[in-house]
């Protein structure tokens, strides 16, 4: 039996039956017995106190409490065929009567018990059908068990194919109560996931400002702290040489020398501000890095086409170019539930162009595309895109279509790393 929420419940069918079945029993019982009231008042009488029992046993049948007790409904269709029997042995027209009995086993009886009821049954319906027929003889044995074969054949066969039918609907149901709980499962499972996700895109995040933090940390330690305190050094020696002018000449001359070598080094250090990747790689190299570290985080696909020929930017072109290639793909982690992600770097006679798209979902409700409006709390830090690009003297576009993705589009001026070369 199917199990609740299932689409079909074999037991359905049954439930109305049995009432029917009982209800068209009186009326075959009925109308037989007038026909047999008009012989000996004795054998009629007779007649009428079996057909009463009949009907009141009937009447078991319609109890829906009765149907739910297998053993009951054992003994009850046991009682209706032995009561057909006394029947159909009194007059053969009872044999209408006795057919109920098919139905009853079938509906009331569990498997493979309806055989047993069906062929009981079919005896007492072959006794009906060949009343006229001389069982003293081996023909009419003959035809009389022909007959019986026939009608416990073709009953058994109709009740085992009802059953068939019913065991099929049964394990399809069971098949349907499966399905829904694995897609419950799966549900609950996807919503698991989404949550796993922004809990490590947060932590990937924060690991990666703890990681710049650090690495700062160390580079004013080892440059902008020792080169101060070599100057702090150089000053009180030379404070303590003010009495030996070749001296004092000598600390000052390299205090100042130490000043110069920090000041170059703060100028480098806020330079390393931009990325350590463009340090040891191309621009278009570590646009390739960053989004080959998002893949792997995130398990979304991005890939990286460089058109047109590469060559060396400013600095702080590179920077920005890179810092809003890594801004968008953690937007599309955090926002757009995409499958996959394409950047495209493209260098042009006197611009270069980013771009990067997304199949997700689109932006959210309540962003605005041109970024001018305030940052939307945990937002996608358009603004500081745009006007990281702006400062340039570039161009910041967006892109969005619920449910078609989100495109980014930067452009900026493509001045070549040596116009910077003469900067202070």
């Amino acid at each position: 039996m199917s199990g609740p929420g299932s689409g079909y419940r074999p037991e359905t069918w049954r439930r109305g039956a049995p009432a029917r079945v009982a209800v068209l029993q009186l009326v075959i019982l009925g109308t037989v017995a007038t026909s047999t009231l008009g012989g000996h008042w004795g054998s009629a009488r007779t007649n009428l106190v079996l057909c009463l029992a009949a009907a009141v046993w009937g009447l078991v049948a319609m109890h829906p409490s009765s149907r739910e007790r297998p053993l009951i409904m054992a003994v009850f269709v046991a009682g209706l065929i032995a009561i057909s029997f006394v029947l159909v042995i009194r007059d053969p027209w009872f044999g209408f009567y006795a057919y109920a009995g098919y139905s009853y086993s079938i509906l009331l009886l569990p498997w493979p018990w309806q055989l047993a009821g069906v062929a009981a049954t079919a005896a007492v319906a072959a006794l009906a059908q060949t009343a006229g027929v001389d069982r003293t003889t081996p023909g009419g044995l003959a035809a009389c068990a022909g007959i019986y074969a026939c009608n416990a054949l073709a009953v058994c066969g109709l009740a085992w194919f009802l059953h068939m039918l019913e065991t099929q609907h049964t394990q399809r149901g069971r098949t349907l109560d499966e399905l829904r709980e694995s897609n419950r499962r799966l549900e609950a499972a996807l919503a698991e996931n989404v949550g796993l996700h922004q809990q490590l895109v947060t932590q990937a995040r924060e690991a990666g400002v703890l990681d710049e933090r650090q690495r700062m940390a160390r580079e004013i330690h080892d440059t902008l702290a020792q080169g101060l305190t070599g100057i702090i050094t150089q000053l009180q020696a030379a404070e303590h040489a003010a009495g030996e002018p070749a001296e004092w000449r000598k600390h000052f001359a390299a205090a100042t020398r130490l000043a110069r070598e920090s000041l170059s080094e703060a100028r480098r250090s806020v330079d390393a501000l931009r990325s350590e990747q463009l340090e040891k790689a191309s621009l278009s190299e570590a646009l390739a890095g960053a989004a080959a570290r998002w893949s792997a985080l995130t398990g979304v696909p991005a890939t990286v086409t460089t058109t047109g020929t590469e060559r060396p930017l400013r600095q702080e072109a590179e920077a920005a170019l890179l810092r809003t290639a890594q801004e968008a793909l953690a937007n599309v982690a955090k926002h757009a539930q995409a499958t996959r992600v394409g950047v495209t770097l493209s260098y042009m006679d006197h611009e270069v162009a980013l771009d990067v798209r997304d199949d997700g979902r689109g932006l959210p409700a309540g962003v605005d595309p041109s970024g001018s409006g305030p940052p939307r709390k945990g937002g996608f830090g358009l603004v500081a895109m745009r006007q990281r690009i702006e400062g340039l003297a570039g161009t910041l576009q967006v892109e969005s279509e619920p449910g078609a993705g989100t495109g980014i589009s930067v452009c900026i001026p493509a001045a070549p790393a040596a116009s910077a070369a003469g900067a202070p």
